[in-house]
């Protein structure tokens, strides 16, 4: 028997399941509290977050918390993971295109932005250098460059699943799934028969019933929720950092298993950047992942179950 509880967080759905249902109360607070933790360290939208305030300290190299520092250090593994697809120093690209406010007040109250650099014909400019391979993270000291601005939101969503899971577990000892918008994680038993999670990013997309095991977590990126007017045009949030603009959209979803959420975040979301070739890199890799394109066909990799009729379950939105 399983307990289950939801609440709004930065915009996104956040819930927990616990096989204890007596534990529910005390489970949802301890993720409530981790949310806010990460929150308060790294938040792009928040003038009191720690990397606010420490933002014009940074190009002379500043000491950081052990949560932010930690935050840093695995943005910047992800961006080794994914050979720079996921880019942790798009902040000013993101405010460029509008999205320097929480999405919901970014939709209803759109601003110009200041556009972003192209070559001859508009053709949009390949940077001479990656922004994360200029940060540096020297134990608690983080230094960056005073032209980037850090955007730690993607992976930072990803950690907070995990953290959230694996410090339920660690207080409670019950089995726990943490869902973050697109972003689950699990840890300690899972119930009989596994986690049954949706895999389904809006209504209208194909979806899958999965069971998760213990200890497993996913993630899904989307380009059709996240979305906003900007310069008359749709755009985006997961830009492509070669250019710092959105990514072309091949796909309207692209969902990850790994061992970790982060894992799963940083793949899922590479998977978006790269397109097409997204699908032999995951295939090289062995990455279990589904790709749903534009006309709603479906192509999956690294040993993704086959497709399963759609029952009854929790579900899995990104």
């Amino acid at each position: 028997m399983t307990a289950s509880a939801s609440s709004t967080v930065w915009g996104l759905e956040a819930g927990v399941t616990v096989t204890e249902p007596g534990a529910l109360t005390a489970a949802a607070g301890i993720v409530r509290r981790t949310l806010a933790d990460v929150d308060v360290a790294c938040s792009r939208f928040r003038h009191d977050s720690e990397l606010a305030r420490l933002g014009p300290q940074l190009a002379a190299g500043a000491q950081v918390s052990p949560l932010l520092a930690l935050l840093v250090e695995r943005a910047l593994d992800a961006a080794l993971w994914t050979e720079g697809d996921v880019d942790p120093t798009l902040g000013r690209d993101l405010e460029a295109l509008g999205y320097d406010r929480d999405i919901v007040s970014v939709r209803l109250f759109p601003r110009g932005g200041r556009g972003t650099a192209s070559g001859p014909a508009g053709h949009p400019v390949a940077r001479a250098r990656a922004g994360w391979t200029r940060i540096s993270i020297d134990g608690r000291t983080l230094k960056v460059p005073a032209d980037i601005r850090l955007d730690l939101g993607a992976t930072a969503k990803a950690i907070a699943a995990d953290r959230a899971a694996d410090q339920v577990y660690s207080e409670l000892g019950c089995g726990v799934l943490a869902c973050l918008g697109g972003d689950l994680a699990t840890a300690g038993p899972a119930p009989d028969g596994g986690w049954q999670v949706l895999v389904q990013d809006v209504n209208d997309d194909p979806a899958q019933q999965l069971s998760l095991g213990a200890g497993s977590a996913m993630a899904t990126s989307s380009t059709q929720k996240r979305r906003w007017q900007h310069a008359g045009a749709q755009v985006h949030h997961i830009l492509d950092p070669r250019f710092g603009l959105p990514a072309e959209t091949v796909w309207r979803s692209v969902t990850v298993a790994a061992p970790t959420c982060l894992e799963a975040n940083a793949f899922s979301t590479a998977g978006v950047v790269r397109g097409f070739r997204a699908v032999d890199w995951f295939r090289d890799r062995g990455i279990a992942g589904r790709f749903v394109d534009q006309q709603g066909r479906i192509i999956t990799t690294g040993g993704w179950p086959s497709e399963q009729p759609t029952a009854l379950g929790g579900h899995h939105r990104g």
